[in-house]
């Protein structure tokens, strides 16, 4: 039986529950009561659902046009399910602009990232920002300063988000700690590079500068070893710029 109040609508079973209200005052729906789940289902022209919400079995369930599953949350055991039998299940994350950032593949098994670098965030004592793109040296603490010596083999990596590359994945995030700075430490980044000592050509291993923050060809093979934090993928012949860099340590 069902009751119409101004802003109300109520509808009962044969013991006198309320199995179904809308409420337009606090734009609420309520579906079921105490023995009595509330489902939801909407059907198609050919009569079978498409959409299915079981209030008894806390399930959430979309069925493509064949009638198979491909959408299913199960709240009891707090599984997400996405796909079925003949329509692998993919899920796309856009950006603002309506890009795809990232992409996970059901038919493949692959999680495709847009971006270029895996960094790290590692805490820095350094007083101002630390510019994207500088190369990163260990220091006593642990943490990471800007590099200022040639050849050094503490070097750590490279600052990640500098030109247009973003890092795909950061490793070690901590949303409040504004002293942390991300590290590539794989992948492609631009690089802040000085050729004043030698031009940098493509496939050149590179190495930290006494130029603070910045990189340079790594012409001595010697003290490369252990020093080197990358291979140029530009060239860069004179003077200073940002180089992109696949971060390689070695």
């Amino acid at each position: 039986m069902a009751e119409r109040f101004e802003d109300r609508v109520d509808v009962v079973d044969d013991a006198g529950r309320e199995v179904f209200q809308f409420d337009a005052r606090f734009a609420v729906l309520d579906l079921g009561a105490a023995g009595n789940e509330g489902d939801l289902r909407i059907r198609g022209d050919d009569g079978e659902f498409t959409f299915h919400l079981d209030g008894g079995r806390q399930l959430f369930v979309i069925r493509d046009a064949a009638g198979r599953d491909v959408l299913k949350f199960d709240g009891t055991h707090a599984l997400l399910e996405i796909g079925a039998q003949g329509n692998e299940g993919d899920l796309f994350i856009r950006d603002n602009a309506g890009r795809i950032s990232i992409r996970m593949d059901g038919n493949s098994g692959d999680i495709v990232l847009s971006n270029a670098d895996c960094a790290e965030e590692f805490e820095t004592s350094a007083s101002d920002p630390v510019e994207p793109g500088s190369v990163m040296v260990l220091d006593e603490l642990g943490g990471v300063r800007v590099a200022t010596q040639a050849y050094d083999p503490r070097v750590a990596g490279i600052v990640a988000g500098a030109g247009d590359r973003r890092p795909g994945i950061v490793l070690g995030r901590r949303e409040d700690a504004a002293s942390r700075v991300p590290v590539a430490v794989a992948g492609t980044t631009f690089c802040k590079i000085d050729a004043s000592a030698a031009p940098v050509e493509v496939g050149d291993l590179l190495t930290s500068s006494g130029n603070a923050g910045h990189a340079m060809r790594a012409a001595d093979p010697l003290r490369a070893t252990g020093a080197v934090i990358g291979k140029a993928l530009r060239p860069l012949h004179r003077g200073t710029g940002l180089v992109p860099v696949l971060v390689a340590l070695a």
